[in-house]
């Protein structure tokens, strides 16, 4: 079929053209799950109404140019109904959703995977699916909007549109998140929730007696209801909406897997609707008579008449003093040798850095002081002034890293944010979905082992390096002193693709690099912090973090033939060339690895059959000191095990 050019004279003009418009949306949604044999139907057939009233009369977008940065950004949290994104962007002419991706729904290969996965060029903003994730996302996008108008005025001023359906409002997350929203007065986010009552065990009573409405009016958000297949009714509340000063929420009633004869408002309705006679029954109540992946030219035109032409402005995110804060932050410790926490190293690399990289937004789910993220050039934002650079995020650690992504993904800032490490476990389904999204999303992680002391074992992360590491696409940096804190720092900030945690002691630690380096030494991930005096060391000692002046001191006791190995980011280590990994690990040394948490991620660089020095249980409350000396993790420990291998 021909594409036709937009004209004026084809925007949809009258409710039946807008009826049309939504079938075009259904059918697709329709076609291309039964040619997957799988996906989820109902929701965009139950959503169609709404999405064609917010692109046809409110939607700022440019289908040609898709990253466009004074878009408004549209979020699918009910992610599984991936078909709805995927029509809009085929439908409005987005070039890279052709009616082939559309048929390649769910195949490998395909932009049309079977949830959502971020690709601006396709319009998709972010990925979703799992549940809750993509309103939280949401909250990061509308804040990032506040924050940079206040900066920049109407060069950026748009909505943030999210779709979202009963089970991303039963996820916890979403709490986290809309009360914040509705704390911060977020006035340019509107949520359309998807009111059908069903979730796929069944009627949404079976599992929950909320009242989603009073709920987020006491989070401080404007409240409507409609039928979500009004089409006047719909565009009425989105117009109430966008006046208010408040984040709005539309409840709008739908029948999922609107238009089926048989399965309409059914529990069943939410997954893969392929019965050819649901399906012909389907085509029979919509009017619609065409072809497979048929879309009529006069709805096509209707389609490809929306949007406007955008600009190529954006923010730029200033890096050009960043190599001298770092090089005055190297100078500064080797000068001074502070003897202080790595949290404490870290809040005085902030004090330096945040002055020289504006574009930078912090935060702590209630744990500032001690996770020492706000400096002096720190600015609290609420919603009385958006012109600042720190978020009080409350305790919702699962919220903040969700928000921290959908401020990433908006463009133009970095965020970082703080909690203790132990709560990465809150934290993790989002630090992952950054991972798999390839965002730059800082998390400063303080009391990363039972070094914390007194708090005891449901404080002290002992399982948690190893399970950050074990996520693809994370870095993680655990710095053993001021100078290597510094360039752990700088590594978190010019890495572009990918999260980073950054491990971080509450107690104090010695000072161990002596000189200021200008090269970045962590960016090798691991590196010879001590030499042995010949060629080939008898004995390798690998640690990390506040184990590594173990390692040295054990190495001082031991004799000539130790080296000692730095390893403040396993990740970038096994990125280093064959020739640089085999340099450290292919010998005939003993090889001790050492550091305060479990032994996995540790085998692959000193085997199975060397000692670790660490932990193998959970911590104890007690003052750090007698902890490190209860569990083993000491000089003399790391002594006997390499005597215990020296005599076989």
């Amino acid at each position: 079929m021909s594409q036709p050019q937009p004209t004026p004279s084809s925007a949809p003009q009258t409710d039946l053209d807008l009826k049309q418009m939504a079938n075009a949306i259904r059918i697709l949604a329709l076609d291309a799950v039964k040619n997957a044999n799988s996906g989820h139907t109902g929701m965009p057939m139950g959503m169609a109404d709404i999405a064609t009233v917010l692109y046809s009369k409110f939607l700022k977008f440019d289908p040609k140019n898709p990253h466009w940065f004074n878009r408004d950004r549209v979020i699918i949290s009910n992610g599984h109904g991936s078909m709805l994104p995927y029509s809009l962007s085929y439908l409005t002419g987005n070039e890279k959703i052709t009616i082939e991706e559309i048929k390649n729904f769910r195949q490998l290969g395909s932009h049309t995977p079977g949830h959502p996965e971020v690709d601006v060029d396709a319009a998709i903003e972010t990925t979703t699916g799992p549940l809750g994730q993509g309103i939280s996302n949401a909250v990061g996008f509308a804040i990032a909007e506040r924050v940079l108008n206040a900066k920049h005025g109407d060069k950026v001023d748009h909505f943030t549109y999210v779709f979202v359906g009963d089970g991303c409002l039963m996820e916890g997350v979403s709490h986290e998140s809309c009360s914040l929203a509705g704390h911060l007065g977020l006035s340019k986010m509107i949520a359309f929730f998807d009111d059908n009552e069903v979730t796929i065990d069944g009627r949404t009573d079976i599992s929950s007696s909320d009242d989603v409405k009073k709920r987020f009016e006491s989070y401080g958000w404007e409240i409507s209801e409609v039928d979500g297949h009004d089409h006047g009714a719909i565009e009425k509340a989105i117009e109430a909406a966008q006046k208010s000063d408040k984040p709005s929420f539309i409840a709008c009633k739908t029948k999922i897997g609107y238009g089926c004869p048989t399965l309409e408002s059914q529990p069943k309705a939410h997954g893969a609707i392929t019965g050819d006679e649901e399906i012909a029954g389907v085509r029979q109540n919509l009017g619609w008579s065409h072809a497979p992946f048929d879309i009529p030219d006069d709805i096509l035109s209707m389609w490809r008449s929306l949007g406007v032409q955008g600009d190529d402005w954006s923010p730029e995110v200033d890096f050009s003093g960043l190599d001298k804060v770092i090089a005055e932050l190297k100078e500064s410790f080797a000068t001074d040798k502070p003897t202080k926490a790595t949290r404490q190293l870290s809040g005085a690399c902030l004090e330096k850095i945040l002055p020289a990289l504006e574009s930078m937004i912090g935060g702590s789910a209630d744990l500032t002081g001690s996770n020492n993220t706000k400096v002096s050039d720190s600015k609290v934002i609420t919603k009385d002034d958006y012109n600042g650079n720190y978020i009080n995020y409350g305790v919702r650690e699962h919220g903040m890293a969700a928000i921290m992504n959908g401020i990433a993904l908006h463009g133009g800032i970095i965020p970082y944010a703080g909690t203790f490490m132990q709560f990465a476990d809150y934290s993790r389904p989002a630090i992952r979905l950054a991972a798999l999204m390839e965002q730059r999303v800082i998390h400063v992680l303080t009391h990363d082992s039972i070094g914390l002391g007194e708090d005891g074992p449901t404080h002290q992360p002992v399982e948690h390096l190893a399970a950050l590491r074990a996520i693809p696409n994370c870095y993680v940096y655990r710095p053993c002193d001021g100078i290597e804190t510094a360039e752990c720092w700088e590594l978190a900030l010019k890495q572009e693709s990918a999260p980073s945690v950054l491990a971080l002691t509450r107690q104090g630690v010695p000072p161990i690099r002596e000189e200021a380096d200008p090269v970045n030494k962590c960016e090798l991930g691991a590196y010879i912090l001590e030499d042995c005096a010949g060629d080939e060391p008898e004995v390798t000692l690998f640690a990390s973090g506040s184990e590594v002046q173990l390692a040295m001191e054990a190495s001082e006791r031991l004799g000539d033939g130790v080296r000692v190995v730095s390893v403040p980011c396993m990740e970038r280590f096994w990125e280093q060339d064959g020739e640089y990994i085999q340099s450290l690990l292919c010998n005939n040394s003993i090889k001790v690895a050492v550091e305060a948490g479990i032994r996995q991620s540790w085998d692959r660089m000193i085997g199975g059959h060397n000692p670790f020095i660490g932990m193998d249980s959970f911590g104890a409350s007690a003052p750090a000191d007698q902890l490190f000396k209860h569990f083993g993790i000491t000089a003399d420990a790391i002594v006997e095990a390499v005597e215990s291998k020296r005599k076989g």
